[in-house]
């Protein structure tokens, strides 16, 4: 089985084994905590309150044959525009360990730390992208440690722009700052000019200095800069935290950012779940579609990857005993993904979980297979190497090569025709 997909590899990306790029960007919409996909993406009506919990309703979607959770309305009437990935497995039920597996693609166990995809993705376009923003940033912070270089280094990790752009100022780290303004900033250069007349490097410190002023007053402060978006479009995605933080990975994209990671919190509920999931999943539903429609309207949906879903899904069977009262666990033997745009094809689903959603009953996904295909369908070969500071050249995705801890790269929905 291995050798066929290394032959479908070649087979798409050429002889050179690199993958004929059809993205320039990736916005991983990141559920930290973990989405139950019974509730979101894969649902289970035909089973019991055990499982089904207090949302047993579910939605028929433009696509026919695809039904999605009843809290997801307008996901539903979009569904030509991404693909469901219903058969994620990595086994893994604890956070950290979660949160590696999903943002490295490694479930190999070894004493290497592996970079985030998002590092790589950053380290790879460290030549051909040319914005003076950060190649890899996360709104409005990392999901965790893992977001870091791994053994790539620091200079690959993700920049987090900290702030609240639901807010009617957005103060981006480095950048926003609503105690400074433009001629405080003046001043305080004045106040370098004079410093910069003792002996020094000139050429160095005048290089520098342009790109850190670019970089907080030039066009990168307008990115950021919500204020100067109709209000409309602001309301379309929801004055959410999630909301605004999708509208700022648009415009991110607009402006050649490669990778963009949207955390969004609070999706840990082991309590009081159905309480929670009346907001957080109209919230999510109201994000994430006017993200996609905005994308596609832009003429940026071809070239840019869309991902939603977290470390891990949730318990299909409903824990209603105190103290949990309704809560769903950890749950890493099965659960969904939702793909779209940079040359996923739209209005598919992939693989199947069995009645109660707490086995994979077909066509296991393992975390290396998406991140593979992302990396291919970014012009990444999949199959090649990353340099290690001690121990050479290692496989870019150690586990896409053991068949153990992977089933193939996502093909079947990927469209293959430029």
């Amino acid at each position: 089985m291995k050798t066929i997909y290394v032959i479908l590899s070649l087979l798409f990306t050429g002889m050179s084994g690199i993958a004929a790029q059809r993205a320039k960007s990736v916005i991983l919409v990141y559920l930290d905590g973990g989405p139950a996909q019974t509730d979101t993406f894969d649902p289970k009506p035909n089973t019991s309150r055990d499982y089904f919990g207090n949302f047993k309703g579910v939605i028929d979607t433009n696509v026919e044959g695809i039904q999605i959770g009843e809290k997801l309305p307008l996901l539903a009437g979009i569904a030509d525009k991404y693909s469901l990935v219903r058969s994620l497995t990595h086994g893994v039920n604890a956070h950290e360990t979660g949160h590696y597996s999903m943002i490295t693609g490694d479930l190999s166990g070894g004493s290497v730390v592996y970079p985030s995809y998002g590092s790589v993705i950053s380290y790879m376009k460290k030549d051909s992208y040319k914005g003076i923003l950060p190649s890899y940033i996360s709104v409005t912070s990392a999901n965790s440690r893992f977001n870091e270089g791994g053994f790539l280094g620091n200079e690959y990790k993700s920049f987090d722009t900290g702030g609240q752009p639901e807010k009617a100022q957005y103060e981006v780290e480095g950048i926003m700052n609503k105690f400074v303004d433009k001629d405080r900033m003046d001043k305080r250069m004045s106040l370098l000019g004079e410093f910069e007349k003792l002996p020094m490097d000139k050429d160095l410190i005048d290089s520098l200095r342009n790109v850190n002023m670019n970089f907080i007053w030039g066009e990168s402060r307008e990115i950021f800069n919500l204020s100067n978006e109709p209000d409309s479009v602001r309301e379309r995605y929801g004055k959410t935290r999630l909301g605004q933080s999708c509208l700022v990975a648009r415009r991110l994209v607009e402006a050649g950012v490669p990778f963009v990671n949207v955390r969004t919190t609070g999706w840990d509920t082991h309590k009081k779940h159905f309480q929670f999931m009346n907001t957080m999943l109209p919230d999510l539903d109201k994000a994430l579609s006017a993200l996609l429609i905005d994308l596609d309207q832009r003429g940026l949906l071809d070239s840019t990857i869309v991902l939603c879903g977290g470390e891990f899904g949730r318990t299909p069977r409903v824990m209603w005993e105190a103290p949990w009262n309704g809560g769903r666990a950890h749950f890493g033997a099965a659960f969904s993904y939702l793909v779209a745009g940079g040359g996923f094809k739209g209005g598919k689903v992939v693989g199947k979980t069995d009645k109660t959603g707490e086995n994979v009953a077909e066509r296991p996904v393992y975390p290396c297979d998406l991140i593979g295909t992302v990396y291919l369908l970014m012009g990444i070969d999949p199959y090649g190497k990353l340099p290690h500071v001690s121990e050479g050249d290692l496989p870019i995705l150690p586990s896409l090569l053991d068949k153990k801890q992977s089933n193939g790269l996502l093909y079947e929905i990927i469209d293959v025709k430029k």
